[in-house]
């Protein structure tokens, strides 16, 4: 294909990708789900495990081999915009909100999953064996099973806040706790996979002692020198405050090729610009963060598709099937069991204990940017990587189930207290009166002159 063909068949592409992933986007919200898993699953539809089963060879005709890296190329990009945006909205003050039962939701809900991941990835590696690629770089040893510690413990922060959001729970004490606990276990999550990356030849990147060493200097560059300078930029008044959103995109890309240059991964370069992006007064600017929001969400349709292309269910034999259980089993009991623990320890009630267990239980986009980070290191085979795809599925179309469970379980509770709370009084009420009724009675029997 020459290059205008190639080009017109993108454009093409990239409308068919956007009107499914808005339609089933918004067939999931009809039915009580976050829209990202109808985005999902729109990706998932148009690749190998649904279009492709079709006579024709409907995804390789509709995606062929020429297009695929222009549309990986704009995914990519997407990505970095959305984690420059999850960057840009981590709020210490919220990550301080939750105090102690953060902490200790945060901490129980990721040490565990993450050290039975690891655990099981590098205690049994036989587990594994069947669904992990043979001789690629990574798959074997410290790579594994620190990226399967960070695969079966992330928790998706944006899908969970949208969750809290759309079920009214933003401000409660189980919404700010597990918001708060979601941003402390994605921030130990990235940092452990950037480790995990460091020697597996993701890119051309030098040796992993310098490639760490680097990777110090450039943190410490971009919030020592590069962010004051830019605060100190935008502070100013007139035309410079206008330019703050080609800033921010060029902050958020520039960042994004340097990671990339050092052998991590653009997502974590983004990550890091959004952290290091001045605030007005502490809070997102919504000048700021609105437009390059908008951008990464039209965009994102395409890393949905890019991840179904490398999606295939028919791929998953019956060793992998086991995987899949194995791996569904760790990544539920093992958020939500320790959560609900932790919370309760905390002291918060049962009914918000287990409302937190339920949001943090949810994988969503985050999980998916991981295990594409991994997939591209070599780390992982395309069937582990459609079986992680299954179990960010489930686990995050999971939670609204479980919430709705949790609010009937507090409808019926409060419904259950007040019976008793009426009951009690009535039952007061009768033997006061009963008694009140007596005491004339017997003062009279005593006192054959009263009345």
């Amino acid at each position: 294909m020459d290059t205008e063909s190639i080009a017109a068949v993108a454009i093409g592409d990239v409308a068919v990708i956007v009107v499914a992933s808005r339609l089933l986007g918004g067939l999931a919200r009809r039915f009580g789900q976050p829209e990202v898993i109808g985005q999902i699953v729109a990706g998932i539809a148009l690749g190998p495990t649904l279009l492709g089963r079709l006579p024709g060879d409907l995804t390789g005709r509709l995606f062929p081999a020429e297009v695929l890296p222009f549309l990986t190329v704009l995914s990519q990009v997407a990505v970095v915009l959305f984690m420059f945006v999850v960057g840009y909205e981590m709020d210490p003050r919220q990550l301080r909100r939750g105090g102690r039962a953060s902490a200790t939701v945060a901490l129980c809900a990721f040490l565990v999953p993450a050290g039975i991941g690891a655990g099981l990835a590098g205690g049994f590696p036989g587990i594994f064996a069947a669904v992990r690629p043979d001789g690629a770089a990574g798959a074997d040893g410290r790579p594994f099973w620190m990226f399967m510690a960070v695969a079966l413990s992330v928790t998706a922060l944006p899908v969970l806040a949208a969750i809290v959001r759309e079920r009214g729970l933003a401000g409660t004490p189980a919404g700010s706790v597990a918001t708060a606990a979601a941003g402390l276990m994605d921030v130990v999550a990235w940092l452990v996979l950037a480790v995990a990356l460091v020697g597996t030849g993701h890119a051309t990147g030098p040796a992993w002692p310098v490639t760490l060493l680097l990777g110090a200097v450039f943190v410490a560059a971009l919030f020592l020198v590069v962010r004051p300078l830019l605060a100190r930029w935008l502070e100013r008044s007139g035309a410079l405050r206008a330019n703050q959103r080609t800033v921010a995109l060029a902050l958020a890309l520039g960042s994004g090729w340097a990671t990339a240059e050092l052998g991590l991964h653009a997502v974590f370069g983004g990550l890091l610009a959004g952290i290091a992006m001045p605030r007005r007064d502490g809070v997102p600017d919504a000048d700021v963060l609105r437009p390059v929001e908008e951008s990464a969400g039209l965009l994102l349709p395409l890393f949905f598709v890019t991840t179904g292309l490398s999606f295939d269910i028919g791929s998953v034999d019956g060793d992998g099937a086991g995987v899949l259980v194995l791996v569904l089993a760790v990544a539920v009991l093992g958020k939500l069991l320790p959560a609900y623990g932790a919370a309760r320890i905390s002291g918060m009630e049962r009914q918000e204990s287990a409302l937190v267990a339920a949001l943090v239980n949810t994988r969503g986009l985050t999980e998916l940017i991981v295990l594409n980070v991994a997939l591209d290191a070599g780390i992982i085979g395309r069937e582990l990587f459609t079986i992680l795809v299954l179990m960010a599925l489930v686990t995050t179309f999971l939670t609204g189930p479980l919430i709705s469970l949790v609010e009937k379980w507090t409808r019926l509770t409060v419904g259950r207290r007040h019976y008793e709370t009426r009951t009690r009084t009535r039952t007061r009420s009768r033997n006061s009166t009963a008694g009140t009724g007596d005491s004339p009675v017997r003062e009279n029997a005593n006192n054959p002159e009263g009345g």
